[in-house]
């Protein structure tokens, strides 16, 4: 890990931040809205998500668990 990486981590998201509870609420919005119109499309509808996703492996293992499942059922 670089130090600038580290630094970010540390100093956690400069846009606001949503909770697990709530991302995980909206993130098959979010998944959905992103494979419809694109990341920075499903980001400005979900205000928070990108920040949250980008510091919570948790939620970001869910998300690509989700992405995985629909990648399956849609290729």
């Amino acid at each position: 890990m670089t130090p600038e990486t580290l630094l970010a981590r540390l100093l956690g998201p400069a846009a606001p931040e949503l909770t697990c509870e709530q991302c995980f609420d909206t993130l098959d919005a979010y998944v959905e809205d992103a494979r419809a119109a694109g990341t920075a499309a499903a980001d400005a509808r979900h205000d928070g998500m990108a920040a949250h996703l980008e510091g919570c492996p948790a939620c970001a293992d869910d998300r690509e668990s989700l992405e995985a499942h629909l990648d399956r059922l849609d290729p």
